[in-house]
């Protein structure tokens, strides 16, 4: 109340409360721009003025010094603070294998009064170091056993604990792990917190009804049954309640930075609809074309490699390191492709430093060893050369030649390159666009191989088209476009993922900070201290130089070097490669080392004007370090947060929050959110984006190409393994409706936002694991799950089902279920398996289903199904009855 104006809510705080709080001088900006924004809607539930509104909020002011009575602690990149936090904790001392030590210093923990505990991966090694103790005759010394992995142990002398790790304890090496299944498996849903976070008035795209704005979590009573629901705002005030099963046709506007006045849709006129069938129609038409291009690739007859002879084999166990299980599925798919007689067109999508050479290095030699020439198209010169010294060191002990071409060559040695090539001397040829030229002959290509393919032009597409007819084509990249993943995902390329790191490698340390010598003092001190390098990215040639100056003067003893594209192509190369071979310590340098460029003693890079690149970009250029066992750093310099457009900022604290290894294809899709999408199919598609949003545009292209595969081109796909006809082909979705009260309650999750946030997660699940592991996570959060929210967890599994089974929609009300067949009555469904088990399932059951037909549509109605658990029972009965 108005009493209250000039009190906050940091009164009731204890007074010893301590507050973490992120930029300061950003969060005072935002409590202003709060404070003095005009409120969005006047509907009775905001408020009826901008003074009403200030009435009853705390004025910014007050808030920013009722802050000085609390100890505050400011996350972010300052490096100023008053206090100094101390805590009593050493890492686990070393024993190297000898466990009379081990003994000594368990028996002075445990006089010392401290709680022991083992970490191990395994009861194996557990019970490894158990026996271990008991051959010395000290069982009472052995820990409590912990299962969790551990990176390193400790002790804390305040807690008097003392905390082991087993692959500590046996000098070995520790794989780093990421704790996030999500992050783990790829999934990308909902671990963009901040894509997904609705606020009141937000554009949002209702996939039925079009662009509306947030109006908030509303609690409606339904037949005397409280349900939460989504209010959407339409044009002329229209209103809209989404219920919580149908959350995944919701999704944030996304339309990209050039997409402003937004309209917002009117309901009822049927214009959404035009504008959705209109683009599936442009959409059919762009992927007809592509999918006639891979039907003439699959009739092709290309060559068909030889098996893997010793010499592959001899290759391939020299890679020092232990190939990834993606990295092996990947070459394995890749030989299989090649070893078949139809052209392979696959697309190796893997974050920074996950192993995508090696997989081209292997396949390159496979077509070397059976005659055939290999051509390896890579965006820069560096990067030419960079493929050529890796190419020539894995294949110097085999009898293949390998050349680069790139203008950093001498008009002589290319003209005697291309010479050669054309007589077929050369087995494998490197080089950039310069490989497209007219003047290139090949006397056998058998294979080419694209690396980072979004970096080349259309016109450099549109020859290797030609190149590629009947030729087996491998591209490679680390954070794809939306169109190479589309083609990819529609079937006109395969597809290998390389999500798991290498062992022993760390995620990169990202941290926003200003420009100022200090910092670059502090991080190339550190670096050099260690014996690595770093480089600095610095994107204007023009005072690159004077950056370069800063370091000399800040760290004398620095050997700085200075690169850019305007040197000699020659001079460059040297450049780099005396940067390899540590003739420097620190490569001050523009973007030109964004790719490809492998220094595994280079582990910290800062770039400069780092709000100045996009983030496919950023992560590039922080790819370049943590390429081995070492910790690397990443500093983005830039202004303070607060002055920069929306876009910028967002990108900078995407990049800082996405550090983990393999978070490439997230980058990707968060590079969409703030910039959207592009030309997924070309300039004409760019309309469509801006009129639907990115993820309705995603939707309906989904759509139109299964329309497609099911229709035009049923007889190409009817012989695909991947492609066999299930029942859920024949529906896009199942929806849910119900009368029953399903939701967390708010007592259970106080925060509207924090509960649309689950009921979205929960509602883009599908598998049994998944919704396993939403569970656990909310048993852990939040304690004991309410019956109402237990069966809301149940609807994502119900839906799946009713998918499997060719379900339009499902409705539970009044103790029964209502399934919906599709209401198209040609449908193939109903020749299909699906139906004729939903047939017997109805004879064997007649006292309790019955089927009625009405306006046109075919129900079947099941009584006795009063909850979501018995609804999916009765599904999964209809699915394992004999047909």
């Amino acid at each position: 109340g108005d009493e209250h104006a000039e009190e906050s809510f940091l009164s009731i705080l204890p007074k010893d409360t301590i507050i973490v709080l992120p930029d300061r001088s950003f969060l005072e900006e935002r409590f202003q721009s709060i404070y003095t924004d005009p409120p969005l809607f006047d509907d009775g539930e905001g408020f009826a003025s901008l003074e009403d509104m200030q009435r009853k909020l705390t004025p910014p002011s007050t808030l920013m010094s009722g802050l000085e009575a609390f100890c505050t602690i400011a996350v972010g990149s300052g490096r100023s603070g008053n206090y100094r936090i101390g805590f009593r904790m050493q890492s686990q001392p070393l024993f190297h294998k000898n466990f009379d030590l081990l003994i000594d210093q368990l028996d002075e923990w445990k006089e010392a009064g401290y709680k022991l505990l083992l970490a191990t991966a395994s009861d194996k090694q557990y019970e490894r170091v158990g026996e271990i103790l008991a051959e010395r005759g000290r069982t009472d010394l052995l820990p409590e056993h912990l299962s969790v992995t551990l990176h390193a142990g400790f002790t804390d002398e305040t807690a008097r604990l003392a905390v082991l790790t087993d692959h500590q304890l046996f000098d070995r090496y520790h794989k780093y792990n990421l704790k996030s299944d999500k992050a783990r498996s790829g999934k990308v849903t909902l671990s963009l917190k901040e894509l997904n976070q609705f606020s009141t008035g937000d554009y949002i795209v209702h996939i039925d009804h079009g662009i509306g704005q947030f109006g908030g979590l509303i609690t409606m009573d339904t037949g005397g049954k409280r349900q939460e629901v989504i209010k959407l705002i339409y044009r002329n005030n229209d209103i809209i309640f989404v219920n919580l099963h149908s959350l995944h046709k919701l999704s944030k506007y996304k339309g990209g930075e050039n997409a402003t006045g937004v309209e917002l849709s009117r309901l009822g006129s049927g214009a959404w609809q035009k504008i959705k069938d209109r683009t599936k129609t442009r959409v059919k038409d762009i992927a007809r074309d592509l999918i006639r291009l891979y039907a003439r690739r699959r009739e092709e007859k290309g060559f068909a490699f030889s098996p893997d002879s010793y010499l592959q084999h001899e290759l391939e166990a020299s890679f020092i390191y232990e190939d990834t299980p993606d990295q092996e599925r990947a070459t394995t798919e890749v030989k299989a492709d090649m070893e078949s007689d139809r052209p392979m067109d696959r697309l190796i999508c893997g974050d920074v430093g996950f192993g995508k050479t090696e997989v081209a290095i292997r396949a390159a030699f496979k077509a070397a060893t059976d005659g055939k020439q290999v051509a390896v198209l890579v965006p820069t010169t560096v990067l030419a050369y960079q493929h050529y010294r890796t190419f020539s060191e894995r294949l110097r002990q085999f009898p293949v030649r390998i050349e680069y071409i790139s203008r950093g060559r001498s008009a002589k040695d290319i003209k005697a390159v291309l010479h050669d090539l054309a007589a077929g001397q050369i087995d494998i040829v490197i080089g950039t666009h310069r490989l497209v030229s007219n003047d290139v002959h090949f006397r056998d290509l058998g294979l080419l191989i694209i690396d980072e393919e979004q970096k080349f032009g259309v016109a450099v597409k549109e020859k290797l088209r030609k190149l590629q007819v009947n030729v087996d084509t491998l591209t490679m990249s680390a954070t794809p476009i939306p169109r190479t993943l589309q083609f990819s995902l529609m079937g006109a390329r395969d597809l290998s993922n390389i999500s798991t790191p290498p062992p022993n490698r760390y995620p990169i340390a990202t941290e926003l900070a200003r420009f100022s010598p200090d910092i670059l003092r502090e991080a190339v001190n550190f670096e050099m201290s260690r014996n690595g390098q770093a480089f600095v990215v610095h994107n204007r040639i023009e005072n690159i130089e004077e950056i370069a100056a800063i370091i000399r003067h800040e760290v004398p003893d620095a050997r700085v070097a200075v690169g850019h594209g305007r040197m000699a192509p020659a001079e460059l190369e040297r450049l780099i490669l005396d940067f390899v071979h540590y003739e420097y310590d620190v490569l001050v340098a523009t973007t030109i080392i964004e790719n490809g460029i492998d220094v595994p003693n280079a582990n910290t890079i800062i770039i400069n004007d780092a709000h100045r690149y996009g983030l496919s970009e950023l992560h590039q250029l922080r790819g370049r370090v943590g390429r081995s066992n070492k910790k690397a750093f990443c500093y983005l310099l830039s202004p303070p947060l607060g002055v920069l457009p929306d876009d910028s900022r967002r990108r900078l604290q995407a990049i800082e929050n996405f550090s983990d290894l393999g978070s490439g294809i997230r980058i990707a899709l968060q590079d969409l959110d703030i910039r959207g999408a592009g030309n997924v199919l070309g300039a004409e598609q760019s309309g469509f984006i801006a009129d639907l949003g990115y993820e309705a545009y995603s939707k309906v292209f989904d759509e139109a190409v299964r329309e497609l595969k099911a229709e035009e081109f049923a007889e190409l796909y009817a012989t695909d393994e991947k492609a066999k006809v299930s029942a859920a082909q024949f529906v896009v979705e199942t929806t849910v409706e119900s009368d029953m009260e399903l939701s967390f309650a708010e007592d259970y999750v106080p925060l509207d936002s924090e509960r649309i946030l689950l009921y979205r997660e929960l509602d883009n699940l599908s598998t049994d694991e998944e919704l396993e592991a939403f569970r656990e996570r909310m048993k852990d959060r939040f304690g004991q799950i309410p019956p109402e929210g237990e069966e809301l967890i149940r609807v994502p599994h119900l839906r799946q089902l009713g998918r499997s089974l060719g379900i339009e929609k499902i409705v539970l009300r009044g103790g029964q279920m209502s399934l919906h067949l599709i209401s198209k009555e040609d449908s193939p469904y109903y020749q299909s398996e699906a139906f004729g088990r939903l047939l017997a399932y109805i004879a064997a059951h007649t006292r309790r289903c019955e089927i009625r037909q009405t306006g046109g549509k075919r129900i079947v109605r099941i009584r006795e199904v009063n909850d979501v658990l018995t609804a999916c029972d009765v599904c999964k009965a209809i699915a394992t009855t004999d047909a």
